[in-house]
C-alpha cells in the first residue's frame, strides 16, 4: 500500500549508508589541461624525483656548513668566492673548504656544497671575499632532489577531484594525460500536468514554469556530472514509464521531480518498480523539507524521486542526491563544502527523529533563519546557506553556535 510505504521512513543517515547503487561510470583519458575537477580513476604516481636536483631556496652563497660554524657578528667567517651560478645551468663549480659560490634562489646547488647561507647574513669585505655572520647547518637553504616528490610517490589520489594545485604538481612531474572517471550522465525529468517549460510566455491559470529542472542541472554540473534533460512528462503512468525506461537505458543516474508525493495521482512508484530489480529502496525520508523522497535502483541505475516543490527538491538533492552522484562518478573523497560558524538570531523548533534543514541569512556572524512554504523558491535565493538540525534535537536556542553550510 503506497500510503503505508511512505510512512515507513528512513533517516537520511540510514539512506546514505544503505542506498549504495552498484552503478559506476567508465573511464576515459583526458589531457592534463582539461582535468580540473575530474576524478582520477587510479592513483597518479611520479616517475621521477622533484625537483630532480638539489636547489637553493634563497639568494646567497653555496658553502660547506662546517666552514660557518661559530660565525657571528663579532667573529665572522671569511670565505673565498670561487664562482657564480646561473638559473637553468648545471652546478659545475666545485666548492672546496673555505670557498663559496654565489647562487640565486632556485638554482642548482653544487654537489660539493651542503648548505646555502642567505645573502643578508653576508657582506663583501674585499673583492672575492665575503664574511659570514650567521652559521648554517647542513641542508639549510637547500631543497633535496627528491624532497618535493620521490620516485613512485603519489601525485594525486584516486577518487578525489583534481584541484588547481594538483594540476600544477602533475605539470611539474611531466604528466601530460591521465585516466579519469567519466562524468556521470544524469537524466532530469519533470512531471505534472501543471508544469510548463520556462520559456512559456503566458501562463494559464494553474500552470507553473519548470524551475526545478534548471536548478538541478546546475547542481549536477557543479558536482561534476553532465545533465541530460528529458523534458516534462504529463501525469500519465505509461508515458512516465516509457520516459524513465529510456533514461535508465541511457544515463548513469535518473532524477525525477514531482510525482513522489502520496496521493491519487502518484504514479512514480509503480513506474519505477516496472523498470527492473532491485526496485524501490525507500519511499520517505525523515527530513524537512523533503519527506516524500523516493530512492530506487533499477537495472543497476539509481533513480531518485524528488518532491514537487522546488525548495524541497533542491534541499533533498543536495543532502541525498549529490552523494549518490559522487558515488556513481567515482568520488570517494568529496571536497568539503564551504562553511562558517555563526550564532542563531532566534530559536528554531524541530521535531525529534527528523533531520531539519533550515535556510539562513548570515551577517556579522549571526545566522537568521528564513521561514516559508516549501513551494517558495525565493527562500533559497535569499539564503546564504543552511543549518542542519540533527534528528535527536528538538530545536535550536537563540544564541546557539551552529555550523552554516554556505552556498557557493
Amino acid at each position: 500500500m503506497p500510503g503505508k510505504e511512505f510512512f515507513q521512513t528512513q533517516s537520511v543517515a540510514q539512506a546514505l549508508a544503505g542506498f549504495r547503487p552498484r552503478r559506476r561510470t567508465g573511464t576515459e583519458t583526458v589531457r592534463r589541461e582539461d582535468a580540473l575537477g575530474r576524478v582520477p580513476a587510479r592513483p597518479v604516481l611520479s616517475g621521477a624525483e622533484l625537483p630532480g636536483f638539489a636547489r637553493s631556496t634563497v639568494d646567497g652563497y653555496a658553502v660547506r656548513a662546517a666552514d660557518t660554524y661559530g660565525a657571528g657578528d663579532g667573529l665572522p667567517a671569511y670565505l673565498e668566492v670561487v664562482g657564480a651560478l646561473r638559473m637553468g645551468r648545471a652546478a659545475d663549480v666545485e666548492v672546496r673548504s673555505g670557498g663559496a659560490v654565489q647562487i640565486p634562489t632556485g638554482a642548482a646547488v653544487p654537489a660539493s656544497a651542503d648548505a646555502v647561507v642567505m645573502v643578508e647574513h653576508t657582506q663583501v669585505t674585499m673583492p672575492g671575499v665575503i664574511e659570514v655572520t650567521r652559521p648554517v647547518a647542513v641542508g639549510d637553504g637547500v631543497v633535496r632532489a627528491d624532497e618535493d616528490v620521490a620516485i613512485g610517490k603519489q601525485l594525486a589520489p584516486a577518487g578525489r577531484p583534481l584541484r588547481a594545485q594538483d594540476l600544477g604538481l602533475l605539470a611539474a612531474a611531466g604528466v601530460t594525460q591521465l585516466e579519469v572517471c567519466r562524468r556521470p550522465r544524469v537524466a532530469i525529468i519533470s512531471t505534472g500536468d501543471e508544469v510548463v517549460p520556462p520559456d512559456t510566455a503566458e501562463l494559464s491559470p494553474g500552470q507553473v514554469r519548470d524551475a526545478t529542472a534548471s536548478a538541478l542541472a546546475a547542481l549536477v554540473t557543479q558536482a561534476g556530472g553532465e545533465p541530460a534533460s528529458y523534458g516534462i512528462v504529463a501525469d500519465d503512468v505509461d508515458l512516465l514509464t516509457k520516459t524513465l525506461a529510456a533514461a535508465v537505458a541511457e544515463c548513469d543516474l535518473v532524477v525525477v521531480s514531482a510525482g513522489s508525493s502520496v496521493g491519487a495521482r502518484d504514479e512514480t512508484t509503480a513506474a519505477v518498480e516496472s523498470l527492473g530489480a532491485p526496485g524501490v529502496y525507500c519511499h520517505g525520508l525523515a527530513i524537512k523539507p523533503g519527506k516524500p523522497t523516493l530512492l530506487a535502483e533499477c537495472s543497476d541505475v539509481p533513480v531518485i524521486g524528488l518532491p514537487g516543490n522546488p525548495l524541497s527538491a533542491l534541499v533533498v538533492f543536495r543532502m541525498v542526491g549529490l552523494p549518490v552522484l559522487r558515488l556513481v562518478g567515482g568520488i570517494t573523497s568529496a571536497p568539503p563544502e564551504p562553511s562558517t560558524l555563526a550564532t542563531m538570531a532566534r530559536p528554531v523548533a524541530s521535531a525529534a527523529g527528523r533531520l531539519d534543514v533550515v535556510q539562513v541569512s548570515v551577517c556579522d556572524g549571526v545566522a537568521t533563519p528564513l521561514f516559508g512554504h516549501s513551494a517558495l523558491l525565493s527562500l533559497l535565493t535569499s539564503a546564504d546557506g543552511y543549518v542542519v538540525i540533527p534528528e535527536p534535537a528538538t530545536g535550536l536556542d537563540a544564541g546557539a553556535q551552529v555550523t552554516v553550510t554556505m552556498y557557493g
